[in-house]
């Protein structure tokens, strides 16, 4: 019987990045995490990192007016992985925070997800993750992060969900998680012209009917 797929493990000996999120919003003295912080604590898988933290929360109920705040520095994260530079962020950004007591509720809820990621994710198909292909997928994480700003009826789950499958691809270098993230982003995007043409055709219907 053929054994089964190895939990991915951390690159050259480093924590996984489960077991780092966890240790960051555990281990902070202050009762406020920044983003900043966050950003020095992911160490050189800052970017990708911190690009499924700001997209998982929007998988979550979230209150009204939260994608558009959680898009805007994921907007600023692909872009940079898009042009090949690290990741860095304004200081207005850098220095938004929520309370550590907050932070640790939402990696409590996110650990068992990345848990079941991880025993999944593995190196492999590594042509899907080399640094030209990564600037690829940073574009399309910024497509994605406009879509995820925009006030589209139910339009925050499946950009988000794209951009933490890809992210997490990017982390651990499985290819095959890329295509999956690429089949999401693409399900996004239909979801997106299927919204407006119904918008389009709603506008249309009123307009006709008012006049």
């Amino acid at each position: 019987m053929p054994n089964a797929a190895p939990r991915a493990l951390p690159r050259h000996g480093e924590p996984r990045f489960s077991d780092l999120l966890h240790a960051t919003a555990s281990a902070h003295p202050h009762p406020r995490l920044s983003i900043g912080d966050m950003l020095a604590a992911m160490q050189d898988r800052a970017g990708a990192a911190l690009l499924f933290v700001f997209a998982f929360p929007n998988i979550l109920p979230t209150p009204p007016g939260v994608a558009t705040i959680l898009g805007l520095p994921i907007i600023f994260l692909s872009a940079q992985m898009a042009l090949g530079r690290p990741p860095h962020l304004p200081r207005l950004i850098a220095e938004r925070s929520m309370a550590t007591a907050q932070v640790r509720q939402l990696v409590a809820r996110a650990l068992p997800h990345l848990h079941r990621a991880e025993r999944l994710l593995r190196h492999r198909w590594p042509l899907l993750t080399a640094p030209l292909a990564e600037r690829l997928l940073g574009m399309i994480c910024l497509a994605l992060a406009i879509l995820l700003s925009l006030p589209v009826p139910l339009g925050n789950l499946l950009p988000s969900l794209s951009v933490c499958i890809l992210a997490l691809a990017i982390m651990e270098r499985d290819g095959l998680w890329v295509l999956a993230g690429l089949g999401a982003a693409v399900v996004s995007f239909l979801w997106l012209g299927l919204v407006s043409w119904g918008v389009i055709r709603a506008a249309a219907f009123v307009i006709g009917n008012a006049f």
